[in-house]
């Protein structure tokens, strides 16, 4: 489903995280909290490890007409809005830091879209790095680098 996260591949580290955020209330989802309420740690951890085993099945770019802004932001970021690139983080192919910054590429376009958009507006609120950097761009930005990072490998 587009607005769902691929959570394949994605570092163990980085799930053990969320979901004690979600059972904390640090983040909120109205599914996810509910869900991660009811989870010992262990579970968390058991979780978090057979995501990171699973196979990701990549998405792809599909907006021809943003890929290129996408792609810019992502390599050189936007230095006028002190947005810093995104694979200075996420690395060049979107594979993430181990518990620090999420595996993001070949992720679903509206999730991260979505997610972005929650930074930006103050609703995902657990990482303060990424809801400064959100707050500087537009919405367009942030469309044009959710669709490219969809399509990295």
């Amino acid at each position: 489903m587009a607005g769902t996260p691929k959570l394949a591949s994605q570092h163990s580290a980085y799930i053990v995280k969320q979901l004690n955020d979600f059972k904390s209330g640090a983040r909120v989802n109205p599914t996810m909290t509910a869900m991660a309420k009811s989870l010992a740690d262990q579970d968390i951890r058991d979780i978090a490890a057979y995501v990171n085993a699973q196979q990701l099945k990549p998405s792809s770019a599909k907006n021809k007409d943003t890929v290129e802004l996408g792609k810019k932001i992502f390599r050189a970021g936007i230095k006028e809005k002190n947005v810093p690139a995104c694979n200075g983080c996420h690395g060049p192919t979107g594979a993430g830091i181990p518990a620090q910054f999420a595996r993001i590429g070949g992720q679903n376009e509206d999730y991260l879209e979505a997610q972005l958009n929650g930074f930006a507006a103050g609703t995902r609120a657990n990482n303060p790095i990424m809801a400064t950097i959100a707050t500087r761009m537009t919405p367009n930005e942030i469309k044009a680098v959710a669709d490219y990072v969809a399509g990295l490998r």
